[in-house]
């Protein structure tokens, strides 16, 4: 973690020690902070310190904030309709935000009656301005379809505008266009409904709801294409606080998936992950995997004595003595090695995914006692008999054998057989151990595809980002 020290000539980082990491987690402080910082920006009160102190103690601080998100015909102004009217919210669209009778609202609507984009600073500049306003400040909001690109959502998060929640609806293109032809339209009100899929309850709307005159598959095919261009980048902005729900199902079930989801509190936890599993169970292909994904440090143990070797400090020192006499470096060392690496910056800032150790239940003990506890364990579960084979066939394709005698080859493949089983024999010798230190680490079965594997580990992972 890291904050800034005012100073006349700049700023100054300050780097606070890794204790306040684990404060900040076990008390939620980051999620605290981040709620008023942008309940601040979005609002700009005349005495902010007096505002600060108002919002601790008012319940603004839990209004909803969400966006949705999703291509044409999905049923998001449906959804967002019906969450509003439940939770109290208001519902922002594009339509809305043209209403706007202030300058850059009419500066909007001129692009759109020439049937132009609103262009990207524009848009943003409206949505912010129509946040600030008290009822969404006082009830919470629902961007219907808002932002539509990667860059205005980044832009509004510098803002200040951070929603809590991200629903992204999804459906395949022959769903989307089914919807389109069905579709009907209440001039009275502007409600939209569909011919099978979600009728109007009330008779007298049934009988005055229309087709839309300007339901055109070619235009609908058009949208998408350009939706679909976008979403990519647009979900990434939101990726730690985004659900996608499958929106071919019942309005029912679709309502109630983000309702359930709406829920939840998200909390923002620096991410300290261990992976534990026998020898083949992909611990390294997993680390690196969601390492990339989620921008975390890959510690990978078994590299750690030549990152410490070349490391100018008093640890590298040490180990450096042990290696150039050919000597086995003690496990204490090992030990030190492990913590200094996890003390750095990097780590404290990013997060880190440690795989390789903890060994036995001692090294677990002194893991769980530090300041550097992990927050979330995996072990992944493979037999023995896949383990070896796997094991073997890494060695077999990372180092093929130069030897054209039978018997060398057949003496290396003995000797790897027998490097790798004693390994295993190893870990399932301390396995009860480590499963007592981390009895709530989620197992997950290592005996499929790596991209399976990684899904599990990834649902996992998300699940613990959020609390109800």
């Amino acid at each position: 973690m890291k904050v800034k020290l005012m100073m006349e000539d700049g700023v100054l980082p300050l780097r606070v020690p890794p204790q306040m990491s684990i404060y900040a987690d076990q008390h939620n402080v980051i999620h605290l902070v981040q709620s008023m910082v942008s309940s601040l920006a979005v609002d700009q009160p005349q005495d902010p310190i007096a505002y600060l102190l108002l919002l601790l103690q008012d319940s603004s601080v839990h209004v909803p904030r969400v966006v949705l998100m999703g291509p044409p015909a999905v049923g998001k102004t449906t959804l967002a309709g019906r969450l509003c009217a439940d939770l109290g919210a208001v519902h922002v669209t594009m339509e809305t935000l043209l209403e706007d009778p202030s300058p850059l609202g009419e500066e909007a609507r001129h692009h759109a009656l020439k049937q132009q984009e609103v262009p990207d600073d524009l848009l943003v500049d409206l949505i912010q301005g129509r946040l600030k306003q008290s009822d969404c400040f006082n009830t919470g909001w629902v961007l219907d379809g808002l932002p539509q690109t990667r860059l205005q959502a980044r832009s509004l998060q510098q803002g200040g505008v951070i929603p809590k929640h991200v629903v992204l609806l999804d459906a395949g293109e022959d769903v989307l266009l089914e919807r389109h032809r069905g579709r009907l339209l209440d001039p009275l009100t502007g409600d939209v409904y569909h011919e099978a899929f979600v009728r109007p309850c009330d008779e007298a709307v049934a009988r005055r709801a229309e087709k839309r005159p300007d339901a055109r598959e070619g235009a609908l095919t058009a949208d998408l294409q350009r939706y679909r261009c976008k979403v990519t980048g647009l979900s990434s902005a939101y990726r730690h606080i985004l659900k996608t729900v499958d929106a071919d199902q019942p309005p029912d079930d679709v309502y109630q998936q983000a309702v359930a989801f709406l829920r939840t509190r998200r909390c923002s936890r620096t991410p300290r992950v261990l992976l534990l599993g026998p020898p083949g169970s992909g611990k390294r292909l997993q680390a690196k995997m969601l390492a990339d994904k989620y921008k975390m440090v890959d510690v990978c143990c078994s590299d750690l004595l030549g990152w410490a070797e070349a490391d100018p400090s008093s640890v590298g020192e040490e180990v450096r003595t042990y290696v150039q006499h050919n000597r086995t470096v003690p496990k204490n060392v090992t030990l030190k090695v492990f913590q200094e690496r996890l003390d750095r910056p990097d780590c404290s800032q990013r997060g880190w995914i440690l795989h390789h150790l903890p060994c036995d239940l001692q090294h677990a003990k002194n893991l769980m006692d530090s300041l550097n506890a992990p927050n979330r364990v995996f072990f992944l579960e493979l037999m023995d008999d896949v383990c070896l084979q796997r094991t073997m066939m890494k060695h077999s394709l990372a180092d093929p054998s130069v030897h054209t005698a039978p018997y060398d080859a057949a003496r290396e493949c003995d000797d790897n057989t027998r490097t790798v089983t004693n390994a295993l024999g190893v870990y399932r010798t301390h396995t009860a151990g480590l499963q007592c230190a981390f009895p709530d680490g989620v197992h997950v079965d290592a005996d499929q595809d790596p991209q399976r594997v990684f899904e599990a580990l990834d649902k996992q992972l998300t699940i613990q980002t959020y609390t109800h």
